[in-house]
């Protein structure tokens, strides 16, 4: 496989799961809508520098560490589980005045968005588990793997960055709609649930 091919395969793998509504689409669209503008954009660069963190680590052979320890899997699983039960919960709890459970009223900023978003990737344990399935396949065996595999996670971060722009300006064009708290109430509950169900899927998987 030349490297042209193997990157054109690779994003049209990774393109498919970007678009596949999941935890990182909740948390864009839902701080996106309630008007925090900075810290929805915090989220989606704390998501992917999560992803280039899983991404490098693959390329370097650290992550297989996940797939040979089940001890290091359970601990980063469950880890992952507490923090969006936890997350999910706050936003349950939320009074729909468009605070933020953990910073108040105001937008919390690019870096608690990216705190947030950062954390809520690389507590993932199967992001890192489908990174050593998956990035190794897609690899030419007569590329240098290291940079082979940064540069094919960097089409995975690309193709995020640009599907999070669409999602951040669909959240911004229904913005008006939100303004009431019966509104910002509902996209805290259902938001919540989503996180708190994502985190006890986590905690529950084999």
């Amino acid at each position: 496989m030349e490297m042209t091919t193997a990157l054109w395969s690779f994003a049209l793998v990774v393109g498919l799961l970007t678009l596949t509504p999941g935890l990182d689409t909740a948390l864009i669209l839902r701080t996106s809508a309630l008007g925090h503008r900075r810290q929805a954009w915090g989220v989606v660069l704390g998501i992917q520098a999560g992803t280039l963190t899983w991404g490098t680590l693959t390329s370097a052979g650290v992550t297989a560490l996940l797939t040979a320890s089940q001890v290091a899997y359970e601990v980063l699983r469950w880890a992952g589980a507490a923090y969006l039960v936890w997350m999910g919960i706050g936003m349950l709890r939320s009074r729909g005045d468009g605070a933020d459970p953990e910073e108040g009223p105001v937008d919390g900023g690019l870096a608690h968005g990216w705190r947030r978003g950062l954390l809520t990737n690389l507590l993932n344990p199967k992001v890192g588990v489908f990174y050593v399935a998956v990035l190794p396949q897609f690899i030419p065996a007569n590329a240098p793997h290291f940079a082979a595999g940064v540069a094919l996670t960097c089409v995975h971060v690309v193709e995020g960055l640009i599907w999070s722009t669409v999602l951040v300006g669909f959240a911004q064009a229904v913005r008006g709609w939100l303004r009431r708290p019966a509104a910002r109430r509902l996209m805290d509950r259902v938001t919540g649930a989503v996180v708190v169900g994502f985190g006890v899927k986590l905690a529950l998987s084999d």
